[in-house]
């Protein structure tokens, strides 16, 4: 873990945006306009994929991938100007939200000003050409950060994106060498010292696979190194083999619970029930009171929350990188108030700085966890119905009448335990008013 990382972190929501299809305009000043909608929902940081011109040799779809980037120091003439990018820039400040880009550092557009005028910092393939690793990536072609010139150019780009935003997600991180990563957030850390750093992690079976061809490709443990935050891969396939029924909940919860100890005591993963290379939360659990269940959790979870943007819609598709494919945000299947109501719990001290623990039951599908504060007696108890079941369950806590977060009714607490209902339960307390 960056020894710097501050965990509070872990009270923030991120909301990601691509520009192309955040609207029919596909524009900065589109996205300006909804601010103040975005900034209700309780969003604290907005991350914007790739701003970048994109290439058009080797093009994917109509429009390009915004990751095969032509130019590390523009932005997208579609999209607007720089100067339209530093007033929306501003105008989220102006909403007390900061402002994430994505920086995509292992790989360009083939036809990139990079390519043109600087082909040695490019890996070449053993005919001699410029070329990528990663076979489905045709549209890029990979750098070789053996050539430590390369290093001062990229490193040169964050400062100067660094005097205008305020982070930034790193695509697939991993791929780039760890001496890279120290030495730019120490250079960048002159410009910007509060500048936020999130890294795209990669799945298991990804590491494994580059490793075994050679190529670098750091684990979540190296990666905390130099960064703040890192996606969850690590352990989503278990929520996925979960979703299908090829897994179980207790064992997505035992790896939850695995990550309290193996990983610094300040981490910070990025929790997520969707991005934009995975498929639409409500896709996946069509169930409306499962995805509620499910929403909860991932505020309770923790860690540092993302939506993509459409989520507050319960939008099923996922937009197409490569096209123009704007999302759906007109309301019709809106659960921004559910998410306002969860932002509220984000924010409590106890999230912070805690232990968590949690439990699963596999007959009832659901899970129970607890943030006991760190020095402190802030308790937080969350219990989260995933497939509908009746039943009680225990929660651990006295007997009594609380109040549910989650929904603002009162919950009975009998024998330690509670009707498990269809909402999900979240209840504050402290130590000493139980004494």
């Amino acid at each position: 873990m960056a020894y710097c990382t501050k965990t509070d972190l872990r009270n923030k929501v991120i909301y990601s945006v691509y520009v192309r299809n955040y609207s029919a305009e596909g524009t900065f000043t589109a996205v300006e306009k909804d601010l103040d909608r975005i900034k209700g929902l309780g969003v604290d940081i907005i991350w914007f994929l790739p701003i970048y011109p994109i290439g058009k040799e080797k093009r994917k779809g109509t429009l390009g991938s915004p990751y095969a980037i032509a130019d590390y120091r523009k932005v997208n003439p579609e999209l607007g100007t720089m100067d339209d990018f530093k007033h929306l820039v501003q105008e989220i400040h102006l909403r007390e939200m900061k402002c994430m880009l994505d920086i995509v550092y292992n790989h360009t557009s083939p036809d990139s000003w990079l390519a043109k005028n600087h082909p040695e910092y490019f890996y070449k393939t053993p005919e001699g050409q410029m070329g990528n690793r990663v076979g489905d990536w045709g549209d890029i072609v990979d750098l070789d950060y053996g050539n430590k010139e390369l290093w001062q150019y990229q490193i040169d780009t964050l400062k100067m994106w660094a005097g205008i935003v305020d982070g930034f997600r790193c695509d697939v991180a991993p791929l780039v060498p760890l001496a890279f990563w120290l030495k730019a957030r120490e250079e960048v850390a002159a410009i910007n010292p509060e500048c936020i750093w999130l890294s795209e992690s990669v799945e298991p079976g990804f590491i494994l696979d580059l490793r075994a061809r050679g190529m670098t490709n750091l684990s979540d443990s190296e990666i905390f190194q130099a960064f703040d935050m890192c996606y969850d891969y690590d352990i989503y396939h278990f929520f996925r083999q979960y979703l299908s029924g090829e897994g179980t909940l207790s064992r997505y919860v035992e790896a939850i619970n695995m990550q309290e100890y193996i990983y610094p005591a300040n981490y910070v993963k990025l929790r997520f029930l969707e991005n934009h290379d995975q498929e639409r939360a409500k896709k996946i659990i069509a169930e409306e009171e499962a995805l509620r269940n499910w929403t909860a959790f991932l505020y309770f979870e923790k860690g540092i929350t993302l939506l993509y943007a459409g989520q507050e819609n319960q939008d099923e598709t996922r937009p197409d990188l490569f096209n123009k494919d704007v999302i759906n945000l007109d309301g019709r299947y809106d659960i921004s108030g559910l998410l306002k109501q969860l932002y509220r719990i984000k924010k409590l001290p106890v999230v912070a700085k805690s232990s968590c623990h949690l439990s699963a039951d596999d007959g009832l599908g659901a899970v129970v966890g607890e943030h006991k504060e760190i020095q402190g007696a802030g308790r937080l108890l969350g219990v989260f119905s995933f497939e509908g079941r009746k039943g009680q369950i225990e929660t651990g806590i006295k007997d009594g009448t609380y109040q549910n977060m989650a929904d603002g009714k009162e919950i009975q607490v009998k024998d330690g335990k509670i009707d498990l209902k269809m909402c999900p339960v979240i209840i504050a307390w402290t130590e000493e008013t139980l004494s």
